[in-house]
């Protein structure tokens, strides 16, 4: 038996590793968002900056491992053998339900999986020995540390609301006083605001933080806790005026500072927050096997009353975690899904796809603000009014400027507002949730400051209704999965958890090893130099693939739909969205070019221009494949008359013939050729719709299957056209390039 649970020990060892990868995969990348999202330095810089805030946050995380050991149930109620199956089934179900959630890119809270798996596990654990003991179940809720749970619990659920109107808030009074056109206001504020901003890190991170460090004396608690306000506001004032002669005297752009030391702070409250949600269990697990271990009473005789115990985790170990966790900060590339997700949602770029379509519930609470915002502004008097919108009216951009997903000023609130919230509920031993917490701060503040206008707002509201509902989710599929993976250990024994150890060890590496990421990778976008010959790298490796591939869903669109083949229209419907999906995402790239810490001329300029002009016109033909599918599969669905006879024959060789003209020598698709071929493509479609209309009253052809064959033909007029344009816009790009080389 004592191997067994030496086996149970190592296996929660080493998911502890993968846990903190695929965890720190789904919250890390919080921190890095905003100063990803101004472009205030290299990514190299940013990444080194967290790194540290990493590193050294970890070592503060030591009071928070009392939540995995006490914190969700009462440890006493349970012998060794049970507390170990309970840790096991907590384990085995996060690192499975986490990397999934990674896989469909949607942030979500370890804490709640945490919380809630140790819930789930627990309740199980306690009930499976309830009624092996014949005892009544409405003893469970002995077995449960309700008070507690309850506390965290609501404080998670309180900190969404909180979050998101504080970082509105605060948000919106900076705005007021710096306006969007800041540089004015900088010199005048900017050394106060640099000093409240690293006033508040320090206050928050250290001396509220001070009591979690695992190197902490006693003493040194002691004398900030009795100099509290002497030691913040000496720190304000000198903070204040070194910043404002930097200012004035240097031209330092403390922006900079302080959105550095934001993305530190939020690293560190990060790590002292949340490495309890990936190394607090196997910790317990140890504790608990020692206490069983030097007791010298059998496993399921030995009660746990060891775990009410306060412990101090060894420095060394917490190091040791924030090192794995810095690694993944590096090396995990899943990473940059929940980073584009989060940034989507909060950016300022109304042009680019967004990440999220529209809902219902969307739709309405937009619906009702904008009722609200009429009231309000019959309430205010105009000149007011008027006051307020001079301060909010946006930057212009210079001619060929792209928009940052947010400036430097709503940068430096995410961060501080988060790292202050977060820091303040470590001090309390409260396991916050970061992820909350830091994706409400952002939503809040990118309220507060107008990036959700009319064109935007209800695909951001939706987009915030979905993640949050991801999370309750989280909470339901936590627990639930929980209870079952503890369940059948308990039942199953030794057998049952090899078979759960080797099934969910295989597959997380299967998802990692499979995993296909085709969002765009961040790092790739701020180190890559967007300049002329790179667009039209771009443009050569994208588009004749993206032709090929419109051209293929089309003649297998028609050829299904003339077989009268509603199965396989349904794929071909799908494709043709994923298509339209993948010209968009190739589309918006032209936005995120701004992020690339490369200064383009005007050449390069032009050029990603031509590539967004290039991609609008691939669009709208991805736009129109998606509707024609959906109208010729709704047309089979419906059972209406397909096409015979000599339509039927057209459309074929109307595909067949677009196929052979944009066919080059070498037999591969090429856009170059359409143009070649373009004026005689289109006089030959229509000609097909003369025929069309000429054999209307003889054939007995309906209206609705005329409409139908009108679609196929628009649809073959505006591939043509548009790729075209294209071809035009390629040979204009090629140019720009020929010339910037030259200069």
């Amino acid at each position: 038996m004592e191997y067994y649970f030496l086996a149970l020990l190592g296996f929660l060892g080493l998911v502890a590793i993968f846990d903190i990868f695929v965890g720190v995969s789904n919250d890390a990348v919080n921190f890095l968002n905003s100063a990803l999202g101004c472009r205030i330095a290299s990514f190299k810089t940013i990444m080194l900056v967290a790194s540290i805030g990493v590193m050294l946050g970890a070592t503060f995380s030591s009071g928070m491992m009392e939540i995995a050991r006490s914190g969700v149930f009462n440890p006493q109620m349970f012998t060794f053998s049970e507390i170990i199956v309970i840790f096991f089934a907590v384990m085995v179900t996060d690192i499975i339900l986490l990397d999934l959630f990674n896989s469909l890119g949607l942030p979500t809270s370890t804490t709640v999986s945490i919380v809630f798996e140790l819930l789930g596990s627990a309740l199980a654990a306690a009930a499976y020995t309830l009624m092996m003991d014949g005892a009544s179940l409405a003893n469970v809720i002995d077995y449960i540390n309700s008070s507690k749970s309850l506390t965290i619990v609501s404080g998670i659920l309180i900190s969404v609301a909180v979050a998101f109107v504080t970082g509105a808030v605060v948000q919106y009074i900076t705005r007021l006083i710096f306006t969007f056109n800041f540089e004015k206001m900088y010199r005048r504020v900017g050394g106060i605001f640099a000093g409240i901003a690293l006033t508040a890190i320090f206050y928050f991170l250290v001396m509220k933080g001070a009591k979690g460090a695992s190197f902490m004396q006693p003493e040194w608690i002691r004398f900030m806790d009795v100099n509290t306000w002497p030691i913040v506001g000496t720190l304000f004032v000198v903070l204040s005026i070194v910043f404002h002669v930097l200012i004035i005297a240097c031209n330092i752009n403390i922006f900079k500072i302080v959105i550095l030391a934001g993305t530190f702070s939020l690293a560190f409250a990060f790590a002292g927050n949340d490495l309890v949600n990936f190394v607090g269990v196997p910790l317990a697990a140890w504790d608990s096997y020692q206490e069983w271990q030097a007791s010298g009473v059998a496993a399921e005789a030995f009660t746990m009353e060891g775990l009410l115990k306060p412990t101090v985790a060894a420095t060394g170990f917490l190091l040791f975690s924030g090192f794995v966790m810095v690694l993944t900060l590096w090396f995990s590339k899943k990473a940059q899904i929940v980073i584009q997700t989060s940034i989507n949602l909060s950016s300022s770029n109304s042009g680019e796809q967004e990440q999220f379509g529209s809902s219902l519930p969307g739709r309405m609470i937009v619906r009702a603000s904008m009722g609200l915002g009429k009231v309000i502004h019959q309430i205010i008097p105009m000149s007011v009014q008027k006051g307020i919108d001079r301060r909010f009216e946006p930057k212009k951009l210079e001619r060929g400027e792209t928009p940052l997903p947010f400036d430097y000023v709503r940068a430096s609130i995410n961060l501080v507002v988060s790292a202050a919230l977060i820091a303040s509920a470590t001090s309390l031993q409260l396991p916050l949730s970061t992820t909350y917490v830091t994706f409400m701060v952002a939503m809040g503040s990118s309220f507060a400051d107008g990036a959700w206008d009319r064109e935007t707002a209800v695909y951001r509201i939706s987009g915030v209704l979905t993640v949050i509902s991801g999370w309750f989710l989280t909470a339901l599929s936590a627990s639930t999965m929980a209870a079952i993976v503890c369940a059948f250990t308990l039942w199953g024994g030794e057998i049952a958890a090899l078979i759960l150890a080797v099934g969910s060890t295989f597959l997380l590496i299967r998802s990692n090893l499979r995993a296909k990421l085709d969002t765009v990778n961040m790092r790739a976008d701020l180190d890559t130099r967007y300049d002329a010959k790179k667009v039209r790298e771009l443009v050569d490796t994208k588009t004749d693939s993206i032709f090929a591939q419109t051209l293929s869903v089309y003649r297998r669109l028609v050829t299904e739909f003339l077989n009268d083949n509603e199965s396989a229209l349904h794929h071909v419907k799908s494709d043709s969205s994923d298509l339209f999906d993948k010209v968009s995402a190739d589309r918006g790239l032209y936005y995120r070019m701004a992020n690339s810490s490369f200064t383009p001329s005007k050449k390069d300029f032009d050029a990603r221009y031509c590539y967004y002009r290039i991609f609008t016109n691939i669009r709208e033909v991805g736009r129109s494949l998606q509707a024609l599918s959906k109208q010729a599969t709704d047309h089979i669905a419906n059972r209406h008359r397909i096409f015979q006879g000599e339509l039927k024959n057209d459309l074929l060789s109307l595909v067949s013939y677009l196929e052979k003209i944009t066919t080059d020598s070498a037999g591969k698709q090429d856009i170059q050729t359409v143009l070649a071929h373009s004026n005689e493509a289109v006089e030959l479609i229509d000609h097909m719709q003369a025929e069309l209309l000429r054999r209307i009253p003889n054939d007995g052809i309906s209206v609705r299957g005329s409409e139908l064959y009108l679609n196929f033909l628009v649809f073959a007029r505006e591939l043509v056209n548009r790729f075209a344009i294209a071809a035009v816009l390629e040979q204009r790009l090629d140019k720009i390039v020929t010339e910037s080389s030259k200069s």
